[in-house]
C-alpha cells in the first residue's frame, strides 16, 4: 500500500466518522464507526510494517558493508538483520 492509498483510506476514515455523527440510526452510526476503526487499524499495521522494513533494510545494509560488500549474500544479511531486530524487541 503506497502513501496515496493510505491518504485515501485516511479520508475514508474521516468521512465515516463525520457521517456517523450525522446519522440518526444507531445501527448505521455504529457500523460507520466500526468501519472507521477497522481502517484505522489497517493503516497502523501498514505504517508499522513500513517502518520495520526500513529498519531491517538499514541494518542489512550495515551488515553488508561490515562484511566487505560481498555480492550474492543479500538474503543472508536481510535475515540476519530481521533476527537481530526481533531479538532486540524492535
Amino acid at each position: 500500500m503506497d502513501e496515496t492509498d493510505q491518504g485515501k483510506l485516511q479520508r475514508q476514515v474521516e468521512l465515516a466518522e463525520r457521517a456517523a455523527s450525522f446519522v440518526s440510526d444507531q445501527t448505521t452510526a455504529q457500523r460507520l464507526k466500526a468501519f472507521a476503526d477497522d481502517v484505522r487499524k489497517l493503516l497502523q499495521r501498514q505504517l508499522t510494517a513500513r517502518r520495520r522494513k526500513r529498519e531491517v533494510s538499514a541494518r542489512a545494509y550495515e551488515l553488508w558493508e561490515q562484511a566487505g560488500r560481498p555480492s550474492g549474500r543479500d538474503q543472508e544479511f536481510w535475515f540476519q538483520a530481521e533476527d537481530e531486530l526481533k531479538n532486540r524487541g524492535c
